[in-house]
């Protein structure tokens, strides 16, 4: 039995409870968790935001050390410390063949599989493919990547999802140039990895933007030039910080209508706004047909950064054995398991950064 955080049905509290996992069958591998970040994805499970299957074990972002391989897993091997990738490409559908595997069709297929039980026998999904809110997972071996050289387990676990998305949203999908300006929306751990992301690309002026005044300091640490609290002119003072004209880019990471508006508000004419943010159904973000023509500016989705992990890991890898990429700093709060319930609450009140579960 290890311990897990399960969420028994949507909207329910999560339950920190022992759960039954199996032996890693063929094609499996069996992990124990070094350390799991807690995303706003996991939230968005647990208020019905995303829809996958439960009851079911969650947590995405994580890292940790092989325990044991089944039949036909060749890439790793018992002690290796692994990255969990919890959006695998099948190589064969529509978008794996254009080369777009972060919109692979299969990507959440095995969510739907039953993962581990319960003390009293009942079934568990896992959440987000991997379980990563969890002293130990079995996973697909598609789902685990080795951690690259020169990175300690602990931060590795923030590649798996924070870093990839925060740094492709600047180099895939905005595709940031070095000179240009920046606009961030939302100072989470996946904005914090924006920011220096965009400090990496070479951009100018880096403007966060955040409703928490306490979040300046994490912002400028991680690449701001100029920190701005939210408020109904964010989008006139982004326009006064990058010369009257707004920003080339701007990069929206709270999946609100209000903040996708703003953001797109915020960039000049012919400007770019990619939404990185999770929002509801509800959330209907409107435009009218002749500021459409008249601005001239691109609006895009971004999933999962628009990254290929198995091509970009190595690349973050290299920025942070040059100094370039600071994990560490992308944390504001290490906790155990017992800590993911508060954690979700910070995060709904719009406070800190990356909180870490640390087994």
């Amino acid at each position: 039995m290890v311990r897990a955080a399960v969420l028994p049905a949507v909207g329910a509290p999560l339950e920190i409870t022992d759960i039954e996992l199996p032996e890693p069958g063929p094609g499996r591998v069996r992990i124990r968790l070094a350390a799991a970040g807690v995303c706003h994805s996991d939230l968005s499970l647990t208020d019905g935001t995303m829809r996958l299957p439960v009851p079911a074990v969650l947590g995405h972002e994580g890292a940790g050390t092989v325990l044991s391989v089944g039949e036909g897993v060749t890439h790793v091997a018992p002690g290796d410390g692994v990255v969990l990738n919890w959006a695998p490409s099948c190589g064969g559908c529509h978008h794996c063949r254009l080369g777009e595997v972060w919109l692979c069709a299969s990507a959440l297929t095995g969510a739907g599989a039953i993962h581990a039980r319960t003390a009293d026998g009942t079934d568990l999904h896992p959440g987000l493919n991997v379980a990563a809110f969890a002293e130990e997972t079995v996973v697909a071996a598609n789902c685990v990547l080795p951690v690259p050289d020169g990175i300690p387990l602990t931060d590795a676990a923030l590649l798996g999802c924070a870093v990839l998305t925060g740094y492709g949203a600047v180099h895939h999908s905005a595709r940031v140039r070095a000179g240009e300006s920046v606009v961030v929306f939302g100072v989470g751990g996946v904005g914090l990895a924006v920011l220096q992301s965009a400090r990496i690309a070479g951009a100018s002026t880096i403007v966060a933007v955040d409703v928490s005044p306490e979040k300046e300091e994490l912002a400028r640490a991680a690449g701001a030039t100029d920190y701005l609290v939210s408020s109904p002119t964010t989008a006139k003072d982004v326009r006064g910080l990058t010369g009257g004209q707004g920003a080339d880019v701007a990069v929206e990471c709270v999946g609100r209508a209000v903040t996708i508006r703003t953001a797109w508000e915020s960039t000049r004419r012919g400007g770019r706004t990619t939404v990185v943010g999770i929002g509801g159904k509800d959330q209907q973000v409107t435009f009218n047909a002749l500021e459409l023509f008249h601005w001239g500016r691109t609006l895009s989705g971004c999933v999962y950064g628009n990254c290929d992990p198995v091509r970009d890991l190595p690349v973050l890898a290299e920025h942070v054995r040059a100094g370039r990429l600071d994990l560490g700093s992308l944390v504001t709060t290490r906790i155990t398991l017992d800590g993911i319930p508060a954690a979700f609450d910070t995060m709904l009140a719009g406070r800190g950064g990356r909180a870490l579960v640390v087994f």
